[in-house]
């Protein structure tokens, strides 16, 4: 009898290695295959820029995927344009040639109510007769979002380098639709942009630069709508802690680099203050952001 469970306990511990052997062999899949999207989505980056100035940006361990069960990392050497080939839309609605959408980005920290004020602000913008579109990042519903929308909700597990650089493919994957949009006369309202990865990132401990460099060469906004609110208060808001992020220590460390990433692009709105007043803030800088890029405002490339 007592060799009867003994082999029944040595099944059962065997099974339970197989099994857990069986999980790392997936995880190691899957995070191959999202190194695989990541580079080829930057690579595809490229094809919307001008090839004729470059600038090399190494990646050095970039895609470092050693917490996942491998001493091997990848190497990526990418040249990615610093200049866009000046190209002008004809414009159905008989505006001049120059003049075009405004990309407008909305930030801030997790429960800051950055998705409710963007659903509003392109209301009013709709409501006052101009084109405009509502956008959010990650979008989750691209191949790559979905990825990026498991580890989110804490059903997959990759190293920081790895989601960084698939936040950062998620974004140059709607690149060129978002330059189309915008020179066709549509207003783009960015619901998070490149500022929220660096940010991210950059709170776990990685460097910042690093970060930084491969969102290099995407659009950079017009305007960047940050609502600030203390992680505290956001905290207090509803169903806080459902998503991987949503702490509040973490959230304290996300405040700091938004600071450090701050320009002159960014309006400051309190999101503590009451919905309507920050309702009036966010259209006041829409619409003069709005009016100056209808005049002709050349668009230009983030951080370079």
């Amino acid at each position: 009898m007592k060799e009867h469970l003994r082999s029944k306990e040595n099944e059962s511990v065997e099974c339970v290695e197989r099994d857990s052997r069986d999980q790392r062999q997936l995880n190691l899949h899957v995070c191959h295959n999202c190194v695989q999207f990541s580079y080829i989505l930057l690579l595809k980056a490229k094809e919307v820029l001008d090839m004729q100035n470059t600038v090399a940006l190494t990646f050095g361990n970039a895609f470092n995927i050693g917490a996942l069960g491998t001493s091997r990392s990848l190497k990526v050497l990418l040249r990615i344009s610093h200049k866009v080939t000046n190209r002008h839309i004809h414009m159905e609605n008989g505006q001049k040639s120059d003049s075009r959408g405004a990309l407008i980005v909305l930030e801030g920290l997790d429960r800051s109510g950055k998705t409710s004020q963007s659903a509003k602000l392109a209301s009013f913008l709709a409501g006052k007769g101009f084109s405009v579109e509502s956008w959010r990042f990650p979008e989750r519903k691209t191949c790559v979002g979905e990825m990026i929308s498991l580890y989110l909700s804490n059903k997959s597990q990759l190293d920081d380098q790895t989601i960084h650089l698939l936040f950062s493919a998620n974004r140059w994957e709607k690149r060129f639709l978002m330059e189309t949009k915008l020179r066709s006369g549509v207003t783009l309202i960015v619901d998070r942009y490149s500022y929220s990865g660096v940010a991210f990132s950059a709170a776990k401990g990685l460097d910042i630069q690093w970060c930084k460099a491969p969102e290099t060469g995407l659009l950079a906004p017009d305007l960047v709508l940050y609502l600030d609110i203390p992680p505290e208060k956001a905290a207090e808001r509803g169903d806080y802690g459902v998503e991987r992020y949503e702490q509040l220590d973490f959230q304290r460390k996300v405040a700091h680099h938004y600071e450090i990433l701050r320009d002159e692009t960014w309006k400051i709105v309190d999101g503590c203050l009451p919905m309507e007043a920050v309702e009036k803030q966010l259209r006041e800088f829409t619409l003069e952001c709005v009016a100056k890029c209808r005049r002709g405002e050349p668009l230009s490339q983030l951080w370079l």
